[in-house]
């Protein structure tokens, strides 16, 4: 993998971060020093990753290095989508009109509810006697 890196962005998703460097290449994408095809091991996390590649019509021609931490792997997914868009809409304004298009770059702001006092967690209650 070459690492003439020209493209930077930064992804989220939910606790999850992804840094993503890309250069032009021939499709190779690492995740933390490992493949990708390693590291995310559900066929539908993989379909997420390559999104934005599909939109654009950019598949195999970018090499892409990540380090992505926190959350679980779907939402590191996510993280990674976003970042790969992010860095995608630098090359090319033709590209951020189509990925803007897709939704792939806006961030997706769905997080996990905080607890509540006096309840057992964000919306269920203790249960309730009457005697």
């Amino acid at each position: 993998m070459s690492e003439t890196i020209k493209y930077k962005a930064t992804g989220r998703r939910k606790e999850a971060a992804a840094r993503v460097r890309m250069a032009p290449g021939e499709g190779k994408i690492a995740v933390n020093k490992r493949p990708y095809e390693e590291y995310f091991s559900r066929e539908t996390d993989r379909i997420i990753i390559n999104q934005p590649f599909v939109a654009t019509n950019t598949v195999n021609k970018y090499d892409v290095f990540a380090l992505v931490d926190g959350g679980g792997l779907t939402g590191q997914a996510g993280a990674l989508r976003h970042g790969i868009s992010r860095a995608l809409s630098v090359i090319d304004d033709e590209f951020k009109r189509i990925l803007r298009k897709g939704g792939f770059l806006t961030r997706d702001p769905r997080t996990k509810e905080r607890k509540k006092y006096g309840q057992k967690g964000a919306r269920k209650r203790f249960q309730w006697t009457k005697r």
